[in-house]
């Protein structure tokens, strides 16, 4: 007889289920709510809030056991203790066999120090976790391992999402991976082609509707609940085990000493809540003292959170048309907002926006630093100017920006960017005169010259004359 391992509990009216009664488009049939996976360890009350040694008769994990294990794993050559989610495999015990788990040893990835963005923002300690850095290039395969692990134990031959672009690379990827059929459900003209080229290159069926990213999804809802297909957007709780793992890997790199801020960008709204879900947990196994704040940050032209709680107070969700070159949180209905405005709330963070030239400056900025993002990471650091202006963080804070993508993901942004052709009249009159010259010291467009030693040579002195660093003015 095999031993529940995990049940889902519904985020609305708390109704719990087993893992393997919950339907096709995992919703609470009783009220329309998310589930969250809850563990039998989840139930415990913690007997040492803020100790590192449970009690003798607590039935918690030990956490020094935890750290040493985790730790050991790392020297191993088993794909499953080289995956960056499944080396903490025993703080998500969704499949049966773990040796059986689909993996392209995700996770693993660098905490890049960022001096020169701090400065710009006003604080001295700054880090980037850089989950561009994934086998896809995203955050999305920290979760995508894990759900589609569940779907191939399950023994579905069809999976599918709609996506903006890195949930579809993602899944395509995995399911090639496991042996398993995707279909890709992607907005019309609204995608980054390098995005869209990575499923296809990995075999999925790539169906491009004529609608937006919502439009998308409330197609492939229909469909689910009538073909045997697996559905693998965020809404499956399951991806949320895997993005929550990145809170782990964060701690283990900064020697489990917890910093005051993270800040993630807002889309879907899955990935902030994952995290909170992650420190929560750590919290209430004594693995660490407390919990980070938490800070989300949407894109100014597709903010339905930010104007739900600025109009009223997030009581209920304002949709919108969204619009914004950040195309990886081009999404204008959210379906994990709940959960999103949960993770705000429970760990004192909070919700900014930012615009289209904001966005720019900041990825260009990050750029600078030898590091780079696709646009959409580069909304944490604008977030992270106006949360520091506003008081909201205070120079000696320490802060830790999620940076969700690789700057390879929409490389024509980059181009354009730099040609100095991608905003329109409209937008360039907007922009400060102040951050007019930071644009201007940030773009490097190709140079033509003549095929001319002499030419070229004139060129690179006047440029070696130049100042190496940009300007920097703190927010």
């Amino acid at each position: 007889m095999k031993v529940a391992t995990h049940q889902l509990r519904c985020t609305e009216c708390g109704t719990r289920i087993a893992g393997s009664a919950v339907n096709s488009i995992f919703r609470c049939p009783e009220c329309n709510g998310l589930y969250d996976v809850i563990y039998p360890w989840s139930l415990i009350p913690p007997s040492i809030p803020n100790g590192d040694i449970p009690a003798s008769d607590s039935k918690l994990p030990n956490p020094s056991a935890l750290r040493w294990l985790w730790q050991e794993r790392r020297t191993s050559t088993m794909p499953v203790d080289q995956s960056g989610v499944w080396r903490f495999r025993d703080l998500l015990p969704i499949v049966d066999n773990p040796e059986d788990v689909v993996t392209l040893r995700e996770g693993n990835t660098p905490l890049y120090d960022l001096p020169r963005c701090a400065k710009l923002a006003g604080i001295d300690w700054l880090l980037a976790k850089h989950q561009g850095m994934n086998p896809t290039g995203s955050f999305k395969d920290t979760g995508m391992t894990a759900a589609l692990s569940v779907a191939a134990e399950r023994k579905f031959e069809w999976v599918a999402c709609a996506s903006t672009g890195n949930t579809s690379a993602a899944m395509a990827a995995y399911a090639a991976r496991a042996g398993l059929r995707s279909i890709v459900f992607i907005p019309e003209g609204k995608i980054a082609w390098g995005k869209l080229s990575q499923s296809m290159d990995y075999g999925a069926l790539t169906l491009q509707l004529k609608t937006d990213f919502d439009g998308c999804v409330r197609i492939l809802t229909d469909l689910v609940t009538r073909f045997p297909i697996y559905l693998l957007n965020s809404v499956n709780p399951y991806r949320l085990e895997g993005q929550k793992t990145p809170a782990f890997e964060l701690l283990e790199q900064l020697e489990w000493q917890v910093p005051e801020h993270i800040i993630v960008p807002g889309g879907n709204l899955a990935n902030g809540a994952a995290l909170a879900k992650g420190f929560t947990e750590m919290h209430h196994l004594g693995l660490i003292p407390r919990i980070p704040k938490i800070s989300i940050i949407q894109a100014e032209g597709a903010n339905p959170l930010y104007r739900s709680l600025q109009e009223n107070g997030g009581e209920e969700l304002i949709p919108v048309k969204a619009n914004t070159r950040a195309t990886a949180i081009r999404i204008g209905n959210p379906a994990s907002w709940r959960k999103a405005l949960r993770a705000l709330r429970t760990t004192g963070g909070w919700c900014e926006q930012a615009s289209e030239q904001e966005i720019a400056l900041a990825k260009a900025q990050i750029g600078a630093e030898g590091v780079g993002c696709e646009p959409a990471s580069a909304v944490t650091l604008a977030g992270l100017k106006k949360l520091v202006a506003q008081g909201k963080i205070t120079r000696e804070e320490r802060v830790v920006l999620i940076l969700t993508g690789h700057t390879l993901k929409d490389s024509d942004y980059t181009i354009n960017y730099h040609r100095g052709e991608l905003f329109t009249e409209a937008e360039n009159a907007e922009i400060s005169t102040s951050d007019q010259a930071l644009h201007a010291s940030l773009r490097k467009p190709p140079v033509v010259l003549e095929a001319d030693s002499d030419v070229v040579l004139h060129t690179l002195e006047s440029h070696m004359n130049m100042k190496l660093s940009q300007p920097v003015t703190t927010a």
